[in-house]
């Protein structure tokens, strides 16, 4: 056989191209800080506890090169980057590099008070763009945050784009939010998105078997996105480019995840044994191989795209800006670290000698580990321009619009607190028009069914562009579908966790971008539980928004257990960032709506879910005042959590309640006066606000307590019967304030079809039995 030339590489020679020599002197700098600053978590600091302190040192450095190329190479101020959770130890290198965060913090994360676990815009003491940790939804909030940004732009008239990128680990695309959020038909008009996702083929606890690149690429393909695929870096495509490169390059491609990922951590004589396989071109690989050095081949194995700085930077350079574009980076968990490649090196940590070990490979000092470049270095000096380039002006918030407290309207006839909040609405743009238009509704295709139709007839509904109507000319259509850029509502598709996180992230642009909106998301309420969690990582993040439950409970008895909420009257009681509201009457609703949108669009605001029904209530057993003073007394106590519907001259008893389970509390309350025993029946607003001054008046909280002595004073202590359409235990803490007997009655069974008095009479929650449970208080 003819000698053929020996291939040799060494990681450590430049690229050949000064930036990129440059780039990969920072990268390499990355990689120490990054594993330092877990290191020092876990290895270093004193940990009197005991308990595992972690920090994904693996993860990290899978997704080093991605951040390094990214950071000091694609990005501008105007761009904002969601990190995935795991990363967050290279977000704060690179900001410690940047000059963007004190070097005191290095050594504190995952301390009280120091660097979080995973990046967090509210908490971190450094720029964070986006909250992650959550896994799925942190990757989306880009596309929410996207939608919102170009929102604003309705407002303000000024265009205000920059990219959005999210670094996804390839395991986050197991999350169903992840696809629900890609297939959205508002997303496909999204230039701005930017996906880098971090194929390193693991997960927590092992090698992935079946995560096929090309199927990734096809469903988001499907779903109208570039697609740019980033496989291979320069040392393994030069083998592929050989002389019969074509055969490795094909036997590399259909190998397994796991039988690629044992190559990584093999020495050169296994690989020459591995690698070649079974097959015909067994022999073809075997020649290719022979040319290659041990060194080189080792290095090879290792070499793909997602590691490599100038394939990286081809890939940014095909984004086309007019639809979202999803980069697809191969890469290798671990790269750089002794663990690299290792399927349980998700959590593992480098021992001490490890690190030392590693230290001295890469020329770094492990007892002086926090080392800035010096700022006449050209990576010194590409870190400062980096910063400039970066660097944010101020925004300049604009303060949210006065909101009024009372549109000085009684209702009277028959109506629902779902019907109430479309008038509401509709209200807000007569009473405070400037207010009404910062107002954005958002329902995942439930607009017509949650009575919204009136307001979405007189907003319009907003799009990128401006759509025809073609039903707008059909006389027998009611609800009509104007789309245009200044619309203000938008539709979305079922999908709940895409409604929530589009409101968070609407609720977040009086931060982001000085413009306060007032977002409400509306939906079954049978479909909160499943949209809260996400919400509620939107709230920890930042976001301020309104969650409407309607219709809610068993009273939507014909609908059968599968759309009758349980416990969602308790989100009050444990959501934090949030005011819950269950009103009973339709100027109920007015209040408590107004009183939710004053607390929003400001540092220390508060998000709020209001939970609605569609059960007719008569109007005039609201029994509003007249006079105006009693009316604002009647309004603050609504909006601070509850009022005395009626009382009794001498009362042995009290009935509390809440939302569509008043009137029925109200008519007990008649036939045991009949009976002769009198009872006060309280209505209760928010569970979640009595039970905060309840917390303050025992030393607990800071909340006030005046509520309690108005609605519950001692003086008429009396026992207590609590019932709501809901889990019973979200009203019983109330028989404590004035430690009294009581009994508790609600929902805390799965329920069934019928008509409203069965279901009620089914859950013991009917008139009957409301009766009774006084009577045995009483007797």
């Amino acid at each position: 056989m003819e000698p053929v030339d020996q291939l040799q590489f060494d990681p450590e020679i430049a690229y050949g191209d000064p930036q990129l020599d440059t780039l990969a002197a920072v990268e390499k700098r990355v990689l120490w800080l990054a594993t330092s600053i877990v290191h020092h978590a876990n290895r270093v600091r004193t940990n009197s506890s005991g308990i595992k302190v972690g920090g994904h040192q693996a993860s990290s450095a899978s997704i080093v090169t991605i951040m390094t190329s990214l950071w000091f190479g694609q990005l501008r101020a105007e761009d904002r980057v969601s990190v995935k959770p795991h990363a967050s130890p290279v977000l704060h290198g690179i900001n410690y590099l940047l000059g963007s965060l004190d070097q005191k913090y290095l050594t504190t994360l995952r301390e009280f008070g120091g660097l979080q676990s995973y990046p967090s815009r509210s908490k971190d003491p450094d720029p964070v763009d986006y909250s992650t940790g959550s896994v799925g939804i942190g990757a989306t909030a880009p596309i929410w945050g996207a939608i919102s940004r170009r929102y604003t732009e309705s407002l303000t008239g000024v265009l205000n784009r920059g990219r959005q990128y999210s670094l996804v680990g390839d395991a986050e695309l197991d999350e169903g939010a992840v696809w629900e959020a890609v297939i959205d038909s508002s997303v496909a008009d999204l230039g701005e998105i930017v996906w880098i996702v971090d194929l390193n083929r693991q997960s927590l606890d092992r090698v992935v078997p079946n995560i096929a690149a090309g199927k990734i690429e096809a469903l988001f393909a499907a779903a109208g996105w570039q697609v740019i695929v980033v496989r291979f870096g320069r040392l393994l495509e030069s083998l592929m480019e050989r002389a019969g490169g074509d055969v490795l390059r094909r036997r590399i491609l259909d190998m397994s995840n796991p039988e690629y990922q044992r190559l990584i951590r093999c020495s050169a004589v296994e690989l020459r044994e591995r690698l070649p396989g079974d097959g015909e071109s067994r022999q073809a690989i075997v020649d290719i191989l022979t040319a290659v050095d041990d060194h080189t081949l080792v290095q090879a194995i290792k070499n793909l795209g997602g590691h490599d700085l100038g394939a990286l930077r081809a890939a940014y350079a095909q984004i086309d800006d007019t639809k979202p574009t999803v980069i697809i980076a191969y890469t290798v968990k671990g790269h750089g670290l002794p663990t690299e490649g290792h399927p349980q090196n998700h959590s593992s940590l480098l021992t001490i000698d490890q690190y030392r070990d590693l230290a001295a490979r890469m020329g770094e000092n492990p007892d002086a580990p926090w080392q800035r470049f010096d700022a006449t270095s050209d990576a010194g000096r590409l870190c400062t321009s980096t910063a400039r380039s970066l660097r944010r002006e101020p925004i300049e918030a604009v303060a949210p619009p006065a909101i009024p407290t009372d549109f000085g309207r009684t209702p009277s006839g028959t109506a629902t607190t779902q019907a109430a909040l479309g008038r509401a609405l509709l209200d807000l743009t007569r009473a405070a028009p400037q207010a009404a238009r910062r107002v954005v509704t958002v329902s995942p295709d439930v607009s017509s069914s949650t009575n919204l139709g009136g307001w979405l007839n007189k907003v319009g509904v907003w799009s990128t562009e401006e759509r025809h109507d073609w039903f707008g000319d059909d006389a027998e259509t009611i609800m009509h579908w104007r789309e245009n850029p200044t619309g203000q509502h938008l539709e979305l598709g079922i999908a709940e966790v895409n409604l929530v996180g589009l409101i968070s992230e609407l609720g977040a642009t009086w931060s982001r971008w000085g413009q306060p909106l007032f977002p409400i998301g509306v939906l079954y309420d049978p479909f909160v539980e499943r949209a809260l969690e996400p919400w509620s990582y939107g709230i920890y993040a930042g976001g301020q928004s309104i969650l409407v439950g309607t219709p809610s409970g068993v009273t939507l008895a014909p609908e059968g257990g599968a759309h009758q909420s349980i416990k969602t009257p308790s989100i009050g009681l444990e959501q934090p960032g949030c005011t819950s509201y269950e009103p009973a009457f339709a100027i109920d609703v007015e209040w408590t709506l107004l009183a939710s949108m004053a607390q929003m669009g400001r540092e220390g605001g508060k998000s709020a879910y209001l939970r609605l029904s569609t059960k007719p209530i008569d109007q005039l057993l609201a029994a509003v005042p007249i006079d105006p003073a009693a009316r604002e007394r009647r309004r603050r106590q609504t909006v601070a959590g509850g009022y005395l519907l009626a009382t009794a001259l001498q009362a042995d008893a009290v009935i509390v309640t809440m939302g569509a389970m008043v009137p029925d509390a109200l008519a007990a309350a008649d036939r045991l006066a009949a009976l002769g025993t009198h009872v006060d029946v309280l209505c209760v607003t928010s569970a979640g606000l009595l039970f905060e001054a309840l917390q303050s008046r025992n030393g607990q909280d800071d909340a006030p307590t005046w509520i309690l002595d108005q609605i519950l004073p001692a003086g008429r202590a009396v026992p207590m019967v609590t019932v709501l359409d809901g889990h019973p235990h979200t009203l019983a803490f109330l028989a404590g304030v004035n430690q009294v007997k009581s009994r508790h009655l609600g929902v805390s069974r799965f329920g069934q079809a019928g008509d409203v008095e069965d279901v009620y009479r089914y859950h013991g929650i009917d008139v009957d039995s409301i009766m009774r449970a006084v009577l045995d208080l009483t007797a």
